[in-house]
């Protein structure tokens, strides 16, 4: 019993694009590949442009107070 032939695969692929067909399969496919490109894109601004607060005018924070409300809770 332990692997599956060539055979058995052949049929669960057969059966996978009988039901689904061919057309919502390469959909997901391309959905998926549009999905990776974004996330390794969002990785790769990331490491270009750190956040810096103290730079962004008219932004302020107040970093005792936030911690003070984290240790409250």
């Amino acid at each position: 019993m332990g692997s599956l032939s060539i055979w058995h695969w052949l049929i669960v692929i057969l059966v996978v694009v009988l039901l689904f067909g061919r057309g919502k399969i390469s959909d997901l496919m391309g959905d998926v590949a549009k999905g990776v490109k974004s996330f390794k894109k969002g990785l790769a601004d990331d490491d270009e442009q750190p956040h810096k607060l103290e730079e962004q005018p008219g932004v302020t924070v107040d970093v005792e107070s936030s911690r003070e409300k984290t240790k409250a809770t």
